[in-house]
């Protein structure tokens, strides 16, 4: 009979009557009692009533009743404290158990229960375990270090733990030193500047050897730790790789994505003309193209990290451009990541496979893959400057196909293609100038208008082309509107006599109709040049433009090297650093304004603060954070539109703090459709104050060549705390005593099941400074100062009950008002 039997029940009084069953006399009974009680668990009911009559079902030798009590055990022991130190003396008998099964399920279920009053009691069971006789209670013991660490860091440190952990990478036993590895390194993140692992070629070589035997997630987390090891010298790092080699054939894929990461990196090290280096860089092409052979969302994953491979070593898939071709049933996701790679590896020597591929996918019915498949012929244009005039024939055979979208991405592409080739392909211009009229794209429209005034001496009719345009100029894009303006410009320079009511027309639109300041700024540069001096005008405005680069969407190289090593990890599929993302720190987490919500550990997400489609296809999200002192607005650009920008600037409004940024926005170079920047912004507050609502609102002005976009957001208070905000203590007493008590307001702090200690190291981490702690009647009082960019004090006082997850304080600041609403938004 199955176990459904227990979440299905017709009796009355249903608590009652499990009561009676734990506390039968027949073992059978309670281990039946026992799952009724988890079933009901696990579909939401409250059963936390039954506590004290499950705990006395731990003494027993059924492994499965003491698995099933100990689940209980875990769920309930944050609720119940109290009652959960009732199982102490239980856990600690286990710990002692002849059977090694149940003394690891004693010392994981203690390192899962996060409850303060039975951390202290599991120390010397964790200590035995770590030198327990069998490898499965060591190996449990050392994932227990790292929970513990999680729950209260300084006991680890005391008690001497982390030194046993170390101990355990010379451990006989393979999963044991895994185990070891993988605690390590868990703990070394809350502590970046550390030590820890104490990666030298003795412990490398342990965990080589462990690296043959253990299981693929211990594999993982070995291989993970030897990427962060940087070897004396290369004879080192072939040894490393050599008996790295072997896990690229594992069929885990995170096994050979993790192997990969690895001889990456040590790639650097080794000599190019050495045969080893040629021979390792063979071995890694077969796994990648496995990886390919998977489900979509495994081929996309494996995609994006090669993505990132071919970038930074191109020739380990030179050979293998075929695996990238596009096949029918491929999802949008999975063909368009192909579809980078096939450009990305295209070379003279397999520019005909790859041409005739992507005439082919400019076929297809879907519109965003046929418009990148377009920009992909004019890509490899620029970079195979052999096949550029094969390129320019397949693009006009497709313009030829009278397919609007097509033929809107190919004159885009075709003036890239101008760009880098001048004076070689114009005898086209007569075909393009043919769809003039089906054009209704920004992008197409701005792309036809450069190449008709950049060659108007070689059409005839360029006056009246352009003049076509200038008909409806107020409703054209900003882009389109600049881009008019230069083309007649030029026009006028190379036929002056023809041409001179044209350019009137356009500078009065631009100067005395617009309001856009970007447009009437050019304008008038361009009237004044004209009006005085000609020449000038002539050798600004015609002046030789730089060729374009041949591949303007690669991955800054010191960024690319970075995520070389993420390798494996969400940061090689997002393709930017994990800190641009997710931000994994002791810090304050914003809950509510009535809520001390600096207590947990929190990820810093970034929120988007400008949606795409509120600003003509440009999306900006970000976060702000505080490093070494310095306030920074970290945010993310993102061009959803289907043309590129540049020209960005960015402005603050005046807000309560003064914040202003100290640098202009770091792009330099165009953002191109699909393609995002990630960029550090910054900060100081020595702008124009003016008190908002709420205090920590920021109104932001972000241009682009497109327009003037608008968005606000708000900045954690905690970005605001200096780091020298820790009161002298004698001067704390005194300036406590003398504000008044109207300036001192109560708050409450619900659901933090942390003790003391934990509580203070969390808060100075955010700058929030304990000045005394001393211990009342049972009750913990921290004492507390910060101090604010402006130089506001705010001192508080913090009661904290062992046990009792609420907490409730009080603060005071000095008498302003502006200090006082302060204070209030803070807590």
């Amino acid at each position: 009979m199955t176990d459904s039997k227990y979440f299905t029940t017709n009796k009355k009084g249903e608590i009652f009557e499990l009561k009676a069953e734990l506390n039968n006399e027949k073992k059978e009974k309670r281990k039946e009692a026992v799952k009724k009680v988890i079933a009901a668990m696990t579909v939401g009911k409250d059963v936390s009533s039954l506590f004290p009559d499950v705990v006395n079902c731990m003494q027993t030798d059924n492994l499965e009743l003491k698995k099933l009590v100990y689940l209980y055990l875990m769920n309930y022991a944050k609720s119940q404290p109290d009652m959960a130190i009732m199982a102490v003396n239980s856990f600690v008998k286990d710990c002692e158990d002849p059977n090694p099964l149940i003394r690891a399920l004693a010392v994981r279920t203690m390192g899962c229960i996060r409850v303060d009053k039975i951390t202290e009691y599991l120390c010397e069971p964790l200590r035995k375990c770590l030198k327990d006789e069998d490898p499965y209670v060591r190996k449990t013991a050392a994932v227990c270090v790292a929970k513990l660490h999680d729950i209260n860091a300084q006991m680890v440190e005391d008690q001497g733990f982390l030194d046993s952990l170390r101990d355990l990478i010379a451990d006989s036993n393979p999963m044991v030193v895994a185990n070891a590895v993988a605690a390590l390194s868990e703990i070394s993140e809350s502590h970046p500047n550390s030590n820890l692992l104490d990666l030298n070629p003795q412990n490398i070589n342990k965990l080589l050897t462990a690296l043959n035997e253990c299981t693929e997630w211990g594999q993982i987390f070995i291989l993970d730790c030897l990427s962060n090891y940087n070897p004396k010298d290369e004879r080192e790092a072939q040894s490393i790789c050599e008996r790295v080699t072997p896990r690229l054939s594992h069929a885990n894929s995170a096994v050979v994505l993790s192997a990969v990461k690895v001889l990456m990196k040590f790639l650097e090290l080794l000599p190019k003309d050495s045969d080893y280096y040629g021979t390792l860089l063979k071995k890694l092409s077969p796994p990648l193209v496995t990886l390919l052979s998977g489900e979509p969302e495994v081929q996309y994953v494996a995609l994006r990290n090669i993505n990132l491979i071919v970038q930074k070593r191109p020739e380990i898939l030179k050979q293998e451009i075929k695996v990238f071709f596009v096949k029918y049933n491929d999802p949008i996701y999975v063909k368009l990541e192909k579809l980078d790679i096939m450009i990305r590896l295209a070379s003279q020597a397999n520019i005909a496979q790859v041409l005739a591929e992507l005439k082919e996918y400019a076929t297809e019915v879907d519109v965003d893959f046929v418009r990148k498949a377009v920009r992909a012929i004019g890509r490899c244009a620029i970079k195979v400057e052999q096949s550029a005039e094969r390129c320019v024939s397949t693009l006009l055979d497709l313009i030829q196909t009278k397919v609007n979208y097509v033929v809107q991405e190919a004159i885009v592409v075709i003036r890239d293609i101008f760009r880098k080739y001048p004076n070689k392909y114009e005898s086209i211009i007569a075909t393009l100038c043919e769809n003039l009229d089906s054009l209704d794209e920004p992008d197409a429209r701005a792309a036809m208008i450069w190449i008709v005034g950049e060659y108007a001496e070689r059409i005839d009719n360029a006056d009246e082309l352009l003049e076509s345009f200038l008909e409806g100029f107020h409703d054209e894009s900003t882009q389109v509107q600049l881009t008019l303006l230069t083309a007649i410009v030029k026009l006028f320079l190379k036929k002056p006599s023809e041409t001179q009511e044209l350019v009137q027309q356009v500078l009065s639109l631009a100067t005395q109709d617009s309001d856009n300041p970007d447009l009437r700024d050019r304008g008038y540069i361009y009237w004044r040049l004209l009006s005085t001096d000609p020449v000038t005008a002539k050798e600004v405005v015609l002046s030789e433009k730089p060729l374009i680069s041949e591949e303007t969407d690669l991955i800054e190289p010191t960024l690319l090297d970075e995520l070389i090593c993420h390798i494996g990890s969400l940061a090689s599929v997002y393709h930017k650093p994990p800190n641009a993302f997710v931000e994994g720190s002791h810090g304050i987490h914003q809950h509510s304004a009535d809520q001390f919500a600096i207590m947990k550990q929190y990820f810093s997400v970034l929120q988007v603060w400008l949606p795409a489609t509120k600003a003509k296809g440009l999306e900006i999200a970000g976060t702000f954070s505080r490093r070494q002192g310095h306030m920074y607005m970290d945010m993310t650009f993102i061009n959803k539109a289907l043309q590129h920008m540049t020209d960005f600037a960015i402005q603050f409004n005046k807000n309560s703090f003064g914040v202003i940024p100290t640098t202009p926005l770091p792009i330099h170079t165009p953002l191109m459709p699909n393609q995002s920047i990630d960029i550090s912004l910054p900060l100081s507050t020595i702008g124009p104050v003016m008190k908002m609502d709420p205090l920590n609102n920021l109104q932001v002005a972000v241009k682009n060549i497109i327009d003037v976009f608008y968005f606000s957001c708000l900045i954690p208070l905690n970005i605001f705390f200096v780091e020298d905000g820790k009161m002298e203590r004698q001067v704390f007493l005194v300036t406590w005593k003398d504000i008044p008590n109207e300036n001192e307001l109560q708050y409450q702090i619900k659901e933090c099941h942390l003790n003391a200690d934990t509580v203070s190291g969390k808060l100075q981490n955010n700058n929030i400074f304990t000045i005394a702690k001393r211990n009342v009647e049972g009750q913990d009082m921290l004492y507390q100062s910060l101090k604010l960019t402006n130089g506001i004090w705010i001192l508080a006082e913090l009661r904290i009950q062992p046990g009792n997850p609420n907490y409730t304080g009080k603060k005071k600041t000095n008498a302003t008002a502006f200090s006082y609403k302060l204070m209030v938004h803070i807590f």
